[in-house]
């Protein structure tokens, strides 16, 4: 018995399907080989060739109803937030008075679906972790169609840690739900036809696909970049953005000097003595928002070419079975990354989009700039800076040891921030809700 049939027999035990298992035999035998897993910046140049956002939508005419009857919205809602201190998934976080990212995101769909007087279909990547919390919410859009699994669930797959010394896959008696680990959002390729999904959508008509993160209210579907993106013949489209100082270790695009093709480059995949030059953000200018844009129907035909695999780059992270206990047995944890499938595609593109369409939370920090009075979400989900903010979101930089998790911005409250540019918070303070902030403000 091979090494990997050990580790296919573990997942199909666990109920994984057959379309995981083969794209995880794909990065275990990556691991095997021995293969350069890195991305070294003699091999890559900057990107060339990004189209302008602006430019590509600045007078196109919004999608019409035929072609938005051909689009799915797919958030990636696999994760908890456990870095800000929350036990359920994180697009339940409230981001304004009465509403969470969930909510704000069935609006956008309950919009587009009221353009194309059909139902625009919604599909959640939910976590075994995530499933259960985002139903439950999900039963009070039960009328409109979203309130059951079969109708807007499409479940992220898991995968075993491997021991490092071994690539046996792991085990641990105690804590067996240790054994094993996400795949990284790569996985949503699995996942789509593992499920069915891709079978399903392209047999009714549906063969555009608009995929972002569900804690990014920024990544809003635009109907008239579905008509550029149909219109224009490509199989699939990056929304990249401008690095800044704040995004040095982000994953940036770059084109591979043999044949021109684009690529990402993740953190994980630099060598150390190419960190300087991955850093360089004047070298290597845009940095994937993980906004993007994909035709399944060239998706089933790539599939198709590759024995049901999409050969993503592999991202090997070495870490402990335990992530509390250093002295439990060291394994190496697989991922792929999703936005990393733009070098399987010919004729894939990017594009350069505002910073608007970025706007994620991963820190307290930024939910105070989400709920304060500078971030305005309307009926139809659409997520825009006040004008007083003329067009630049201002920087909110909280003391990470006292404001590190969600509970704890109760105790600081919400200023109005639509006229200031900076806010500091250096220890602990209470502001009165709605406080007009102005200019630079330092406190503490």
């Amino acid at each position: 018995m091979s090494s990997f049939d050990i580790i296919e027999q573990k997942m199909r035990r666990a109920g994984i399907a057959g379309a995981a298992i083969d794209a995880f035999r794909h990065s275990v035998q990556v691991l095997q080989s021995g293969a350069q897993m890195m991305i070294p910046e003699s091999e890559i140049q900057p990107a060339e060739g990004v189209m302008d956002w602006e430019e590509a939508v600045s007078g196109t005419a919004p999608a019409d109803a035929d072609l938005l009857r051909q689009m799915v919205v797919i958030k990636l809602n696999g994760g908890l937030g456990t870095s800000m201190g929350l036990q359920k998934a994180k697009s339940l976080l409230q981001i304004k008075p009465g509403i969470t990212f969930l909510d704000t995101i069935i609006r956008q769909v309950r919009s587009l679906r009221q353009a194309a007087a059909c139902p625009v279909r919604l599909l959640l990547m939910n976590s075994f972790s995530t499933s259960a919390d985002t139903l439950a919410h999900l039963q009070r859009y039960a009328d409109e169609g979203f309130g059951k699994a079969e109708q807007v669930e499409m479940m992220q797959n898991r995968v075993p840690k491997l021991l490092a010394d071994t690539l046996a896959p792991a085990e641990w008696p105690a804590a067996p739900e240790l054994e094993w680990c996400p795949p990284g959002h790569g996985d949503l390729y699995a996942a789509l036809v593992g499920s069915g999904r891709l079978e399903e959508l392209l047999a009714a008509g549906v063969k555009y696909a608009f995929i972002s993160n569900s804690d990014n209210l920024g990544a809003q579907p635009d109907t008239r970049f579905l008509r550029c993106f149909a219109e224009s013949g490509a199989p699939f489209v990056m929304e990249v953005t401008r690095r800044t100082e704040a995004d040095r270790k982000g994953g940036h695009l770059a084109t591979r000097r043999t044949d021109g093709q684009l690529l990402l480059r993740e953190t994980a995949q630099c060598l150390p003595e190419d960190a300087e030059a991955f850093r360089d953000i004047e070298k290597h200018r845009y940095f994937n928002t993980n906004n993007l844009w994909l035709r399944l129907d060239a998706l089933k035909d790539y599939l198709d070419e590759h024995g049901g695999v999409m050969p993503l780059p592999v991202i090997r992270n070495e870490k402990t079975v335990d992530p509390r206990d250093a002295s439990s047995p060291r394994v190496y944890q697989l991922e792929t990354a999703m936005g990393a499938a733009i070098q399987c595609f010919p004729g894939a593109r990017a594009v350069c989009v505002p910073r608007s369409r970025f706007f994620p939370v991963k820190t307290c920090s930024d939910l105070l700039l989400l709920r304060s009075d500078a971030v305005e979400i309307d009926e139809s989900g659409c997520m825009q800076l006040a004008p007083e903010c003329g067009g630049v979101a201002p920087v909110v930089l909280l003391d990470t040891k006292l404001y590190k998790q969600v509970d704890s911005l109760e105790s600081l409250g919400v200023p109005g921030l639509k006229h200031c540019h900076r806010l500091v918070v250096r220890g602990p303070h209470r502001f009165t809700p709605g406080e007009p902030l102005q200019g630079e403000v330092e406190i503490g």
